[in-house]
């Protein structure tokens, strides 16, 4: 299997590097965080304008008919400025749903508009509060419920960019779509939380690289002691390890078997797991300021902290792998295998 990446997507992947590090700053987290909003409206209508909200949508309802691989790339990036607005679950997984349940859809032509996602494995539905409306998943089905006709309860959560809601509904209240596809859903979400951890972990190495080379002590930079050294050289063997890991899932998603399943399972497992070693890592680089607010790596572990228990647990993922383990065969022949041909 050839998983190199082409000029399109690598230039995709760029020019989101190049936006995201513009707009999405520490500084303005701060900002953010300073006026209590988790959502800048203004870089919301860059990412439209920019055609990045309507990635995956097909091209009959006015997308650029990408597919997971391509977020997948530009979800590192949204991971690496730990963005807040909903990119990746609005744009990755709840409209390329919505355009297959209901193509016809008036959301579907407006490029700002947000749409929020409830499958049942969530007990809480992330920024709901900035949603037009919300696919809700329930005995099988799904329903479009408006924003104005359900009752959201805001719920604990230990990222302040990242606000949750449990929701009050009724499905008298909301369309009912029919039958669909939730594991399909439910993969993509969890593949792009995996992808982000990628840039969560990758931006927490940054951070901590940059300061052990102006921190001094003892009239050296802290970063020329190899405990400091083999902090981070585990932390990024970590992300370089799990990088594969992230591609083949999204290269194999589209299969929806046990295998591409597991694929997808063993990315969120190892991607985030590398970011939360890289992200204490980087705290203990810092010292005790590390824990402190004015140091930014905070933001990467919360955020981290935040995707590793959403859209499946690690109990759940781990089943997963464990279920494909132990009930098809394995092996170097069977590391890109498919049901469709390796039955």
């Amino acid at each position: 299997m050839d998983f190199t990446l082409s000029d399109e997507q690598l230039m995709f992947a760029d020019t989101t590097r190049t936006l995201l590090g513009d707009t999405c700053t520490p500084e303005h987290w701060r900002k953010m965080m300073e006026q209590d909003v988790a959502f800048d409206a203004a870089r919301w209508a860059t990412l439209a304008e920019n055609g990045f909200t309507v990635l995956m949508l097909p091209e009959n309802a006015g997308g650029l008919g990408l597919a997971e691989l391509d977020m997948a790339l530009i979800a590192v990036e949204a991971g690496y400025v730990a963005l807040p607005e909903p990119l990746t679950e609005s744009a990755g997984v709840a409209m390329p749903m919505l355009a297959a349940l209901a193509p016809d859809h008036s959301l579907l032509a407006d490029p700002k508009a947000i749409v929020a996602i409830a499958p049942a494995i969530n007990p809480v539905v992330a920024y709901a509060d900035q949603a037009a409306a919300i696919l809700i998943e329930r005995g099988g089905r799904t329903f479009l419920a408006q924003r104005e006709d359900v009752t959201l309860v805001a719920a604990p959560t230990i990222d302040p960019l990242r606000r949750v809601f449990r929701l009050e509904w009724e499905s008298t209240r909301a369309e009912d779509l029919g039958p669909a596809d939730w594991g399909l859903a439910q993969d993509r979400a969890a593949l792009f939380a995996a992808a982000q951890g990628l840039g969560l972990a990758q931006r927490s190495v940054d951070l901590a690289v940059a300061y052990a080379k102006e921190r001094t002590q003892f009239g050296k930079p802290i970063g020329s002691y190899q405990a400091v050294k083999h902090h981070l050289s585990s932390a990024q063997v970590a992300i370089e390890f799990a990088r594969p890991v992230v591609l083949a899932a999204a290269a194999g998603i589209g299969a929806q078997d046990t295998y591409s399943r597991a694929r997808v399972s063993h990315a969120k497992l190892v991607a985030l797991e590398a970011a939360d070693q890289a992200a204490r890592a980087a705290i203990q680089v810092h010292g005790g300021m590390g824990y402190s607010w004015e140091v930014d790596v905070h933001l990467f572990l919360k955020r981290t902290l935040a995707l590793t228990g959403a859209w499946g647990t690690p109990a759940h993922h781990r089943g997963r792998v464990a279920a494909r383990l132990l009930s098809r065969p394995t092996g170097p022949d069977q590391t890109f295998a498919r049901e469709a041909a390796n039955a």
